[in-house]
């Protein structure tokens, strides 16, 4: 949805949304299967796009970032490359999660909400907390495993009173704005604020770094497109973590919404307007 909206500048030309796909490999490679190794044509994988491309009945998928389905089924495998792939990377990646360590997840219900928070009890998590922007999301995103889920607004004193005023070591944020602003006053000592996306679309905060200095706060990033660019090898070190974490069943993905491929405008409609629960795919029919 950002990239149709723009958020990640304009497109070069003619492009395709969809930046995972699951399904079986159909070809390899330049003719004859040269540069691939691996992977066999009739495979079962998933893979993630870092040029997109998704929204197809084919789709062409550079071979670093094609994974085994390793035991999942197709539809589920669909919705876990971005997602799981994204929640590991966070976590582990960016927020350098440790055992013990509490967590809060902003947009807990959402796809890669619900999917952290089962990723982080795996890791160790001692408590795990989330935040929701309505009490309907917030008796959903419950089955997930949270310790408690706050409505948003006025998460601070909420997560204040459930950590006995120590705050929590991590913060996922794919929120931004004044969410983004206000999980700071939520740290325990050496806490981090872990940012993953920009889904209120507010205007880039200007942060004071003497407050994260005095205060022991870090600031960290997760973009899974630049280390595909950049690092693509530390990439496959997360996406097969994480999808034998979903395959053993300590991690479920759950998949509220299905949409055949040409009904995409309404799974964007849905999700535009904040009404979106767990994970939505497309299928091509």
């Amino acid at each position: 949805m950002q990239h149709r909206l723009g958020d990640f500048g304009q497109p070069e030309g003619e492009t395709v949304t969809g930046l995972e796909v699951s399904g079986q490999i159909v070809g390899l490679g330049e003719p004859g299967g040269g540069g691939v190794s691996g992977l066999a044509v009739g495979d079962a994988v998933v893979a993630y796009l870092s040029d997109g491309g998704g929204y197809a009945e084919y789709a062409v998928a550079p071979a670093s970032l094609v994974f085994p389905l390793g035991g999942l089924g197709l539809r589920t495998g669909g919705a876990a490359a971005l997602v799981l792939t994204t929640a590991y990377g966070v976590l582990a990646g960016a927020a350098r999660i440790a055992p013990g360590d509490t967590v809060l997840i902003h947009a807990a219900a959402g796809g890669v909400g619900s999917a952290a928070a089962q990723l982080a009890r795996a890791l160790g998590a001692g408590a795990v907390y989330g935040t929701v922007s309505t009490p309907e999301k917030a008796e959903y995103a419950r089955r997930f495993g949270y310790e408690a889920v706050f409505v948003r607004e006025g998460f601070v004193d909420a997560v204040r009173e459930a950590t006995g005023g120590r705050g929590v070591d991590i913060v996922l944020d794919p929120v931004g704005g004044p969410t983004r602003l206000a999980s700071f006053d939520v740290l325990a000592p050496f806490g981090r604020v872990a940012v993953y996306g920009e889904a209120a679309r507010h205007p880039d905060l200007h942060l004071p770094v003497l407050a994260l200095w005095k205060n022991n706060r870090t600031l960290t990033g997760y973009n899974i497109g630049d280390l595909a660019r950049r690092d693509p090898a530390l990439l496959r070190t997360h996406a097969p973590r994480s999808l034998s974490l979903a395959a053993s069943g300590a991690v479920r993905i759950d998949i509220t919404d299905e949409y055949l491929l040409e009904n995409a405008a309404e799974a964007h409609r849905v999700l535009q307007a904040g009404a979106n629960r767990g994970k939505a795919v497309l299928k091509v029919s």
